[in-house]
């Protein structure tokens, strides 16, 4: 009995740290090309122009709201946030649940190995 406890609490952390080990792990490379879907809107190139949406360059440590070119919406300007690895999870888990009001029209990535890719590739220089 005692066993099962022991095993059913250790499952228990590993799902709940899932995401921030998944984070931990990320792979740049699988993760540029779930970036793929992304394209259309932003750029990640340093010095492009913003499309529909932010130029993602640098993005990781950066200030929400304060790429240079774009125009966020008044809940982003107001939602004073910072892009680390804890915050871009939560966005690309939902972008409308971290900030509602969002102009982001993007449902989100539900799987958490699929978002800490993403943020691997988006902590790579390009």
């Amino acid at each position: 009995m005692m066993g099962a406890m022991i095993v059913a609490g250790l499952a228990a952390s590993a799902l709940a740290g899932g995401t921030a080990f998944a984070q931990a792990k990320g792979d740049p490379v699988a993760g540029k090309k779930i970036f793929m879907r992304c394209v259309a809107c932003h750029a990640v190139q340093p010095g492009a122009g913003a499309k529909m949406g932010p130029n993602l360059a640098g993005v990781v440590g950066r200030k929400a709201a304060a790429a240079p070119g774009f125009k966020y919406s008044a809940a982003m300007q107001k939602a004073k946030l910072k892009w680390d690895d804890a915050t871009l999870d939560k966005w690309l888990t939902r972008p409308s649940a971290l900030v509602p009001g969002t102009s982001m029209a993007f449902a989100g990535l539900p799987n958490a190995a699929d978002r800490a890719n993403v943020i691997a590739y988006l902590k790579k220089p390009n």
